[in-house]
């Protein structure tokens, strides 16, 4: 996403949201868009080996056991399991960051702007999971209920990012917000609802664990070393309690500190006394040896001067968007097509209440919740954004990939329900795409900024 004149505006005016904040925003929507590529090409990938000669492989493959000992404590998982529970932890890590950022400094930092996105997030959970009960009543098929609740941001970013300057960057916002509050109510639905027989020792010493972690900030401890261990052994231990490990991730992101050590001032000062030192060992013919360690000192001094928050976020974000869900599309996106019967998958009640969850479950609660919120005076549309926009907004919210496919590993235990499930998730996330790019490519640009009118909730059908 090019940075032109509307971004420029943005970032300079101080009738809008301060440049500190959205630069980094900015920043985090171009990395998502572009890892949306690579996680398409993954997940065509996976399809593709599942599907070819001898595609069981596909199956055998991500299911290897890999068993780690240490002392008295032995992990049994599969290859697919390493990449759900382990290296998931560190995308919900990044998840964690973005949503302490935005309620510590962003959007969600603000009650009156954060209602609007807030609600319309609540909206795009309840008419999806009221669809697919709908569809698919009781029995196990209805613990996918929360299969169809997510909004993938790296493919929605991603749409909206082909668009260009015909998506005002107030609408791009809403739609990260609301992302964002998503996925704060998929994180507690995967704690309270996907939650197994509780281990509650080892509950126990995962809280410890964390009071470590929240202790030690408080007390100073700057060691990278000392939290990874800890963040390791509070992983470790919600595997074991039953917890799913990955929201391990999201406890450390909220642990971890949203204000540098060091103020502006300090960090100028610090390095101007720190520069002048070393102008005069460069001086002097025996300050020679002095000079590295002033190296040292200023390179810590302005590590210290950036947030742990923001140097975790930038340092991992590119790794989660370009290895960590690729890979995870690549382990859980394999659908094998040969022996099934796509008609009757197609018409399942679990393939139809997902893909119809995320089309038209997104699609009708943004928008009703979005247009009641704005006539009820409880939040405002963004400026420059329109109705139309507003509901390709909400029609591209339908895409619902990674935490979607996430969820459909912890609600179903029959291969045959996950594989219907993950065809609703492609279809639906599909349709929902290709519909919101056309209302957002046909919708006429406003010419004022549209701040007092309501979104009017389309009709299904």
């Amino acid at each position: 996403m090019a940075e032109g004149p509307l971004h420029r505006t943005w970032l300079q005016s101080d009738r809008f949201l301060p440049a500190r904040f959205l630069r980094p925003v900015l920043r985090f929507t171009r990395i998502e868009a572009a890892g949306g590529l690579v996680l398409l090409a993954a997940a065509v990938a996976a399809l593709v080996w599942a599907n070819l000669p001898g595609g069981e492989s596909y199956r055998r493959f991500w299911d290897t056991p890999v068993d780690f000992t240490l002392g008295p404590l032995a992990l049994h998982e599969t290859l697919r399991g390493l990449v759900d529970h382990g290296l998931m932890t560190l995308f919900f890590f990044v998840v964690g960051l973005e949503i302490k950022r935005e309620l510590v400094r962003g959007e969600l930092h603000d009650l009156k702007t954060a209602a609007l996105p807030v609600l319309a997030a609540l909206g795009g959970m309840l008419f999806p999971a009221a669809i697919y009960l709908a569809f698919v009543g009781g029995g196990e098929a209805a613990r996918g209920w929360g299969v169809p609740v997510a909004t993938d941001i790296a493919f929605s970013l991603g749409v909206l990012s082909l668009l260009g300057s015909r998506v005002p960057l107030g609408a791009r916002l809403f739609l990260l917000t609301l992302a964002i509050a998503d996925d704060i109510g998929g994180i507690v639905i995967i704690a309270v609802a996907y939650t197994a027989g509780l281990g509650v020792w080892w509950l126990l010493g995962a809280l410890g664990s964390l009071a470590v972690v929240w202790a030690a900030g408080r007390a100073g401890v700057r060691s990278p070393a000392f939290y990874w261990a800890a963040g390791f052994i509070a992983w470790l231990c919600l595997l074991e309690s039953g917890v799913h490990a990955t929201l391990s991730g999201v406890a450390l992101a909220f642990l971890t500190p949203a204000a540098s050590f060091y103020t502006d001032d300090q960090y100028r000062d610090r390095a101007r006394r720190i520069l002048a030192g070393h102008e005069a060992a460069a001086a002097s013919p025996h300050g020679a040896e002095h000079l590295d360690e002033d190296a040292l000192t200023l390179a810590a001094v302005a590590r210290e001067s950036v947030a742990p928050l923001d140097r975790m976020e930038r340092a991992l974000h590119p790794w989660t968007s370009f290895l960590v869900v690729p890979l995870f599309a690549l382990a859980n996106s394999g659908v094998r097509f040969a022996g099934m019967d796509l008609g009757a998958a197609a018409t399942h009640p679990v393939t139809l209440g997902t893909a119809l969850g995320l089309l038209v479950g997104k699609l009708a609660g943004i928008s009703a919740f979005t247009w009641l919120a704005v006539r009820l005076g409880w939040g405002r549309l963004p400026r420059g954004t329109g109705r139309r926009q507003m509901i390709g907004v909400a029609a591209v919210a339908g895409i619902g990939f990674t935490v979607a496919l996430f969820i459909t590993g912890l609600a179903f235990d029959d291969p045959a329900l996950a594989d219907q499930a993950k065809l609703g998730i492609f279809a639906g996330s599909l349709l929902a795409g290709l519909l919101g790019y056309l209302i957002l490519r046909t919708a006429p640009e406003p010419e004022e900024p549209a701040e007092d009118t309501g979104v009017a909730p389309p009709t299904p059908g």
